[in-house]
């Protein structure tokens, strides 16, 4: 078995939960939230999407939306930060 193959296990989570928020950053330009419940605030230096436990809060600069589908949304632009607040609203 290759070191790849046993990473979810070692892990000790093979995928998401159902329902549960996944957030991908790739390098400091692009956030992929999936399983989010909308936005709740849009702006070029901030953007806060609302999941099931909180809200995740993207922070930068000429931050805009990419793709927004039902179950997925990609942010672009200059992230600086990325914040989770569980159950409650920054």
């Amino acid at each position: 078995m290759k070191w790849k193959d046993a990473l979810p296990a070692w892990l000790g989570m093979e995928e998401t939960p159902p329902g549960l928020p996944l957030t991908e950053i790739a390098g400091d330009r692009r956030v992929l939230i999936e399983n989010h419940l909308g936005i709740t605030e849009y702006g070029p230096e901030k953007i806060q999407v609302r999941v099931r436990f909180g809200v995740i809060c993207v922070q930068g600069c000429g931050l805009r939306l990419a793709l927004m589908a039902k179950d997925r949304l990609v942010i672009f632009g200059e992230i600086q930060d990325v914040h989770f607040f569980r159950g409650c609203r920054p």
